[in-house]
């Protein structure tokens, strides 16, 4: 579909190489994409389009790639499906409490003798932060389950929540009705510190929370408290604050908590399908038609 100028760069092979960028009308990336800013767009000046292989693009954009009018889009939606997945299962493994009956059934090498509350999933309620991209995603999935699915979401209207079939909810309802709360909202400014510990020390007995968003949502500190005085509860990380945590956390030490190396968005075989995703995009951009995850500037500054 295109004439490729080199093999694949960095960012700082490619500033040495101007006579590349002078030449480029599409810029196909992915993580390790270059800054777009007034120094890479300068080198650029025929730069047309921007093909993100991946999710978020806030950190890369700047003023004046949005003064430009280059069209951007984003593999964000092929990147959500396994994050989606991840959640989905979690919930589900949350909802029968397996991880701490794991960890009991280990800890004395027989069947727990005390009866742990298990919610199981008929009937029970899970919660979901943001109905972003992702959140929307696990609401679809979640509709093949018989329970109850509340959500806590500033920008979804009335409306858009009963297409979805959603009841919204303030965040301190959230957390204390659901049995597993899933957050899916965006790093921004106002979600830095969103989840505090008196949040979570609000949730049900043996309730279960989940973060495949980011870890700095989360006042880590307050968390570990809450974990600590509620070994009932459990939480499933696979995101923190620093990545990954200091070796001295007592986040490797609780028992409640399980951690994962921030594997729920796209790996190994699944970055595929955000190169497919791209190159369908490069298709229908070069056939002049409309491009199904082109992103306008507010929409970039809100993702994650």
């Amino acid at each position: 579909m295109v004439e490729v100028l080199a093999p694949v760069l960095s960012p700082e092979e490619a500033f040495q190489r101007p006579d590349l960028l002078k030449q480029m009308d599409v810029l196909l990336s992915g993580w390790g994409a270059p800054v777009l800013d007034k120094k890479f767009l300068e080198l650029a000046p025929n730069l047309k389009a921007f093909f993100y292989g991946a999710g978020s693009v806030r950190r890369l954009l700047s003023p004046e790639f949005w003064d430009r009018n280059i069209v951007l889009t984003t593999a964000n939606a092929a990147n959500a499906v396994p994050v989606a997945e991840f959640s989905i299962a979690h919930i589900l493994l949350g909802l029968k409490r397996a991880w701490a009956q794991s960890v009991e059934m280990k800890k004395t090498r027989a069947f727990p003798k005390r009866k742990m509350a298990v919610a199981g999933s008929f009937g029970s309620t899970v919660g979901l932060i943001s109905l972003s991209t992702i959140g929307r995603l696990v609401l679809e999935h979640l509709s093949n389950f018989e329970m109850k699915v509340i959500s806590h979401d500033p920008t979804v209207t009335q409306a858009q929540a009963s297409e979805l079939n959603v009841e919204m909810v303030s965040l301190a309802e959230l957390f204390s009705r659901s049995d597993v709360v899933s957050l899916h909202a965006p790093h921004l400014p106002a979600t830095t510190g969103l989840i505090t510990g008196a949040l979570l020390a609000s949730m049900k007995p043996g309730a279960t929370f989940i973060n495949t968003a980011r870890g700095a949502i989360v006042r880590e500190g307050e968390m570990i408290e809450v974990l600590c005085a509620r070994p009932d509860l459990t939480a499933i990380l696979d995101v923190t604050h620093p990545e990954p945590p200091e070796t001295t956390s007592k986040l490797y030490d609780l028992p409640n908590v399980v951690l994962t190396p921030h594997i729920a968005g796209s790996v190994e075989r699944e970055c595929q399908r955000m190169g497919q995703w791209v190159t369908d995009e490069l298709r229908r951009y070069m056939a002049g038609k409309p491009l199904k995850t082109q992103i306008a500037r507010a929409r970039a500054a809100s993702m994650a």
